[in-house]
């Protein structure tokens, strides 16, 4: 009896990670910087620099200072206002997430990016000529067959680990099954590999922007094997992944032993303070020798913490478990130093999860200068949903989807809000006191407070500074109160405001939950008549949600409205279970609720004012 060939649903994950991409920004714009040493500032801090001012002796985080003497021909841009970074990155998302068939593509703070191209690799191992494979032809459109490019599948682009002089498979040719066979994981990686090289090619030819890419099974291992070799470059790491043999070796194993514990993606520093802390404190001293065999200076790598005498998922929860931890951690922990890790691509998005902007500061200790702070913070935010949030009304019909952004002038094109946040939250970081010795303890954690997001700051025709500081003072500053009740003498180092709970607003587009109404009625009237009376209420609405179920969905907050001039200033619970549809038709009487503030038609007051009256059932 026949045995089947065993399963193999190995994912194919590329990282990319553009090569020194804060900087490269302004070298796109300013192609004469790429030959000079430029770095880019916040405050006094050199947060980053190209590759010349590294060769030149400059790095990360220095003080502008002293990077002037090392290095006294540094050109310095100021890279305070992230929106020329942020442009720049969701630009190159959008332009590799249209290579990706599956749309599992995941940004990664504003410089890193993973791609799932399984479904791409396994269509065109299938369609391999394993007669002729110096002369490949990778596929990039099923339905256009000239779509794509030509390459040598004989052998892997780019760098491996190891590299394949010194790999015990051999030959590039070895990692072709025999005729008929399925497919080895080599040949898939190998495939993956080609791709990310002509990624990275287009990136570079289209954008202007060097990236450097890891090829594995996951995202660890893609994210960790691609840090062996920038810039500019591509590291594939080559099975085997898993030791089938006693004493036989596995890459995995051999490529996570050297990493240092730190630098394993899902271990943060303070887990990885408390591993270090462990295993240097019950190190076993070497024979006939007092000294540990670790000291305090010795980094730990993941050998130390996989070989450690009685460690496993137990120990692991033993040392790293506790108050707050989530559970489980030990099992996890052990999963990621083996190379595990189940975390899939997440399905690519237009819009973010949330908008955050702060800033960090020498000392903040008065209320007028926290108030500035905010102030400042505020307005940025709001500039940031305008940028995110909102795009510009297709139809063109003012009645439609939105004011104009700039009411004075005519012509301009309409914008309407796509996704709408409902929650404000404020995040501070007080300085801890100085200990008893003088010193300064440096603190990491953050004290936060939420807050309904007042409706009127998705008005588009009012000015952002205006917007601001009427958010400042009517909501942020009482949550401030709340976080620190005293009245100066906070010493603050960092003040973040950011809104979350996003919910997409009903439209047209192909991620929409449902549809404006009065597209759907202008929709209705467009349709001709029908033959058969009565026949149309057979008839599908148009597309999108069921307006009847839209309050299954999510929060969505309703537009803002005027009511005598004024801004209305109605807000909503993050912890309601569905959205309150507000009129968008300024020509209909409404009034506003004494109890919320809400506007309400005049024919949906006594039902409102009902809700009110209801016990909470919650």
């Amino acid at each position: 009896m026949a045995v089947a060939p065993p399963r193999d649903d190995h994912r194919l994950i590329i990282h990319f990670d553009y090569d020194c991409f804060y900087a490269s920004v302004f070298e796109v714009e300013q192609p004469v910087l790429k030959t000079l040493p430029l770095a880019v500032q916040q405050k006094q801090i050199l947060v980053t620099c190209n590759y010349e001012a590294r060769r030149r002796g400059l790095r990360k985080l220095q003080l502008i200072q002293e990077a002037k003497q090392i290095c006294p021909e540094l050109v310095i841009v100021l890279g305070e206002d992230l929106t020329k970074f942020r442009d720049a990155s969701k630009n190159l998302y959008r332009f590799l997430r249209a290579f990706c068939w599956s749309g599992k593509v995941e940004k990664l703070g504003f410089d890193e990016l993973f791609l799932d191209v399984t479904d791409m690799i396994t269509y065109n191992v299938d369609l391999l000529n394993r007669h002729d494979l110096e002369h490949a032809f990778f596929h990039l459109d099923r339905q256009d067959p000239t779509l794509g490019f030509s390459f040598d599948a004989t052998e892997f682009h780019g760098s491996t680990y190891p590299s394949v002089s010194n790999a015990a498979s051999g030959s590039a040719w070895s990692f072709v099954p025999a005729e008929n066979g399925p497919p080895s994981l080599h040949i898939k990686l190998l495939l993956a590999s080609h791709l990310a090289a002509y990624l990275r090619a287009q990136l570079e030819e289209n954008k202007g922007h060097t990236a450097t890419a890891g090829i594995s099974t996951s995202k660890i291992l893609a994210k960790l094997v691609g840090n062996t070799n920038k810039p500019n470059n591509q590291t594939t790491l080559l099975p085997p992944y898993t030791a089938a043999e006693p004493g036989a070796q596995s890459n995995v194993h051999n490529f996570l032993d050297a990493q240092d514990i730190r630098k394993i993606p899902g271990i943060g520093s303070k887990l990885s303070q408390k591993l270090t802390s462990y295993i240097n404190s019950h190190a076993q001293p070497r024979p006939n020798s007092h000294a540990s065999v670790m000291t305090q200076d010795d980094a730990v790598t993941v050998r130390h913490v996989r070989l450690f005498p009685g460690m496993g998922p137990v120990l692991l929860d033993q040392v790293l478990g506790g108050p707050g931890s989530p559970k489980g951690i030990g099992r996890k922990i052990w999963g990621l130093i083996h190379g595990v890790d189940n975390s899939e691509v997440l399905q690519a998005r237009d819009l973010p999860t949330q908008i955050s902007i702060e800033d960090s500061y020498g000392c903040l200790n008065t209320p007028e200068e926290v108030r500035k702070e905010l102030v400042s913070l505020a307005a940025s935010l709001i500039r940031r949903m305008r940028a995110d949030l909102t795009e510009q009304d297709c139809d063109g019909d003012p009645a439609i989807g939105g004011r104009s952004q700039d009411p004075v002038s005519r012509g301009t094109p309409n914008i309407r809000w796509i996704a709408r946040p409902r929650t404000l939250r404020l995040s501070t970081r007080p300085r801890p006191p100085p200990t008893s010795n003088g010193t300064q303890n440096h603190s990491f954690n953050r004290i936060s407070r939420s807050a309904p997001l007042p409706q009127y700051v998705f008005q588009l025709d009012a000015s952002i500074d205006a917007l601001a500081e009427q958010l400042v003072y009517e909501l942020v500053i009482s949550m401030f109160r709340k976080l620190h009740p005293e009245h100066a003498g906070w010493n603050l180092r960092l003040l973040n405001i950011a809104v979350t709970n996003m919910v997409e607003a009903a439209g047209e587009r192909k991620q929409s939950h449902g549809q404006d109404i009065e597209k759907m009625f202008q929709k209705q009237e467009m349709r001709p008549d029908f033959s058969v009376p009565g026949m149309e209420r057979f008839l599908p609405e148009a597309d999108g949600q069921d307006v009847g179920d839209s309050n299954l969905l999510s929060d969505n907050p309703p537009s803002g409205s005027q009511v005598n001039g004024r801004l209305d200033k109605s807000l909503y619970s993050p912890n309601d279970d569905g959205w309150e549809e507000s009129n968008e038709d300024e020509d209909m009487p409404c009034v506003a609720c004494s109890s919320c503030g809400s506007l309400i038609p005049h024919f949906a007051l006594v039902a409102h004012e009902v809700y009110h009256s209801a016990p909470d059932t919650e």
